[in-house]
């Protein structure tokens, strides 16, 4: 039996061009590796029969002679938001089962023209609203590091995907740190790109001026690879970036020092968690010994970013989940002998969770007549406010950093009674989605409790280079205890 231990791409294609591996026999590997682990449910559809067609059509090409892509062979797992033609697509909701996609999303057409291979779509929260992956209509995922405790969210089933090497990459999407907590949580690296880096052509929109398709990785070279690819410009989606290029040929030895803020609100406030607080501390003064630059910032808008955020992200999903109506496609309810306007209701009713119609409400309430200034308008003041300060900070600094949550991997179930707490778990991953940087979080720390966690950095719009550098080198520079 073969026993393939992942470590990165280039190792993969290596040991391929050695003939000690074949696609097929790394997709039967992970085959076996879902099946013994299913119980954690981190997918909800394996693409079986497909992905070791794929994975012999490649071997064939390889023996050819063939040059091998960029992507040769690599078995990534795809978030059940982001379409692939011809599969099933549901964002975890019971409004969408059975539901089969006509088209493909380009960052899934961009890795299979790289000659990825998809093995699956993984679970996830309901239309990706949610921190801890316990509100999809397939049930929750476990955390494989602690199967009490939640893997974070709403990207779970990606995270614990790499996690438990049940894939070598997977995608998932960041609307509020829908990546990066879950890589926090799940001990592994998670990368939200600038909005606007990747198109969101074929993502399921839950607010889509926040929406963005992210990548776990277990390593920089692996995620920076996979962002090469899906990246660039698209005819389909209007907000993508076609001035900005990345390539993953940029050098991740970087040599310079790097000129880091912080804030000290962050670290001080009352949410975080005392030893992620003090292991921060400590990092940072590590940094300063070896030369780098490293300086607080006074940040007084930190109380106001997950106020500005919910208000904004539930207006945009109150809009765009009002197309799951049960007439054109999805659920329908089954009754009979009723009018237009109880149609309407009893699908919506049914067919949608009850997180998702929570925020529904709350962003309709926020659009309401009456309201709409005292809260929309506000929001976007704040969110303006936000970038302006954010655009101010990296005149003189590369990057900021921050933690990626408050605490550590908490017990299933522990907070689903009490969502604005929840929602206040969210403090340090949604500046970036309402500021449209780029954000990564990297796993530096363990707890005492024994779970893992990280850090967060967060650069300039379309500095993913400097980003995935910087992140490189402190994965790097020595162990963290």
């Amino acid at each position: 039996m073969l026993l393939l231990e992942f470590s990165s791409i280039e190792h993969y294609h290596a040991q391929l061009q050695q003939e000690d591996i074949t696609c097929e026999l790394a997709v039967q590997h992970y085959l076996r590796k879902i099946r013994d682990r299913n119980h954690l449910n981190a997918f909800i559809e394996i693409f079986e029969t497909e992905a070791l067609e794929k994975s012999r059509e490649l071997d064939k090409k390889r023996i050819s002679g063939e040059p091998l892509k960029k992507l040769h062979g690599v078995i990534i797992a795809i978030k059940d938001v982001i379409c692939y033609k011809d599969h099933q697509v549901s964002a975890a909701s019971g409004i969408l089962k059975n539901f089969t996609s006509i088209y493909s999303a380009t960052a899934v057409e961009k890795l299979l023209s790289e000659d990825a291979i998809i093995i699956g779509r993984t679970n996830c929260d309901e239309f990706a609203m949610g921190s801890t992956n316990e509100n999809s209509a397939y049930g929750k995922v476990l955390n494989a590091l602690d199967e009490t405790k939640v893997p974070g969210g709403s990207s779970g089933g990606s995270a614990v995907a790499v996690q438990a090497d049940l894939c070598m990459l997977s995608l998932g999407s960041d609307t509020g740190g829908s990546v990066r907590q879950p890589a926090d949580f799940c001990g592994i690296t998670g990368l939200k790109p600038t909005y606007g880096r990747i198109s969101r052509y074929g993502l399921i929109a839950y607010a889509s001026s926040f929406d963005q398709i992210g990548i776990f990785g277990k390593n920089i070279p692996d995620i920076s690879k996979v962002l090469e690819v899906i990246s660039g410009p698209d005819e389909y989606d209007s907000t993508v970036s076609h001035q900005h290029s990345y390539s993953c040929s940029v050098p991740l030895n970087k040599k310079e020092k790097i000129r880091f803020a912080y804030f000290p609100e962050a670290l001080e406030h009352a949410s975080l968690d005392t030893e992620i607080a003090t292991a921060i501390k400590r990092f940072i003064q590590e940094l300063r010994e070896e030369g780098n630059e490293v300086h607080p910032i006074s940040f007084d808008l930190l109380d106001y970013i997950v106020p500005a955020y919910y208000v904004l992200t539930t207006a945009e999903a109150s809009s765009n989940l009002s197309r799951y109506d049960g007439i054109k496609y999805g659920y329908r309810t089954p009754r009979k002998e009723v009018d237009l306007e109880e149609l309407y209701k009893c699908s919506r009713t049914e067919g949608f969770g009850k997180e998702v119609k929570r925020r529904i409400m709350l962003g309709t309430f926020v659009l309401s007549s009456g309201y709409y200034e005292a809260y929309y308008t506000r929001a976007q003041k704040v969110r303006k406010k936000l970038v302006d300060k954010t655009n101010e900070i990296f005149i003189n600094f590369d990057m900021i950093i921050i933690p990626a949550a408050p605490a550590t991997a908490f017990k299933s179930g522990e907070k689903t009674n009490d969502p604005v707490t929840m929602y206040l778990a969210d403090i340090y991953t949604v500046m970036a989605n309402l500021t449209g940087i780029p954000a990564i979080s990297i796993p530096l720390f363990r707890h005492s409790n024994g779970m893992p966690f990280g850090l967060q950095l967060m650069a300039k719009r379309f500095n993913e280079s400097s980003l995935l550098q910087s992140a490189h080198h402190l994965m790097n520079r020595k162990i963290v205890s």
